[in-house]
């Protein structure tokens, strides 16, 4: 789980800060005009603008517009507004815009415009995500596989423990559970139980009783409920 959690810190810096290829195929000035080179696939359209200071709540997506010319005897491409958070480097932003979706590899010619006033060397980016971004749900996995082993490795040993108590003083019985994350108090072994009626049964079974005491394996109101039982039917 410690590791899972530090690997999902790492993942997420990675491949918000690193890894992700915004701009990795060309930009385009707002407004202006361009050519970009695009593959076949998706394709993230975002906002790459320079600000002074952080942003509070991110960079605000100003109207837009804008216009992906195919190549000769190319389909259209379909371009899906998609609005990302805003990632902030040493002053330089961008936020994801739209998802376009090119039928095929070629050389697009791209048209843009949009209210960019106040805004600083303002451009559209034509990339793709990290392809490492899965690390970030591998890690997320790996948590919950060892919050999982955590319950059940702790469910067993509280069973292993109230056996080793039922081991050694066959006479034990308890309605209190031996801990807090314990299931259900053990059952009552000795309810058809006699009781010893010798002395010296009686003063072994209570060292018996101190010693599970001394070692954690009883609590004491555990082990003055049972020396109670012990004295009291005799």
């Amino acid at each position: 789980m410690v590791v899972s959690v530090g690997g999902f810190i790492i993942a997420l810096v990675l491949n918000t800060f690193f890894l992700d290829k915004y701009n990795a195929y060309g930009e385009v000035p707002i407004p202006g005009s361009g050519s970009v080179y695009l593959p076949a696939g998706e394709v993230t359209v975002s906002l790459h603008t320079m600000v002074i200071g952080s942003p509070n709540g991110g960079v605000p997506v100003p109207p837009l517009g804008v216009t992906i010319g195919p190549p000769e005897g190319v389909a259209q491409p379909v371009v899906t507004e998609s609005i990302g958070s805003t990632t902030t480097v040493n002053n330089d932003a961008h936020v994801r815009v739209w998802v376009a979706q090119i039928p095929a590899n070629g050389t697009y010619n791209i048209t843009t415009d949009g209210q960019v006033n106040g805004y600083i060397d303002p451009r559209l980016a034509f990339g793709h995500k990290s392809s490492y971004s899965y690390l970030v749900w591998l890690f997320v996995g790996l948590f919950v596989a060892g919050l999982v082993g955590s319950i059940v490795s702790g469910r067993w040993v509280a069973r292993t423990r109230r056996k080793a108590v039922v081991a050694a003083n066959p006479y034990f019985h308890s309605s209190v559970p031996l801990s807090p994350v314990a299931p259900p108090a053990m059952s009552e072994v000795t309810a058809a139980a006699r009781e010893p009626s010798d002395e010296g049964a009686r003063l072994e079974r209570l060292k018996t009783l101190a010693a599970l005491r001394d070692s954690g394996a009883l609590t004491p109101e555990e082990f003055e409920t049972e020396k109670r039982r012990i004295l009291e039917g005799h």
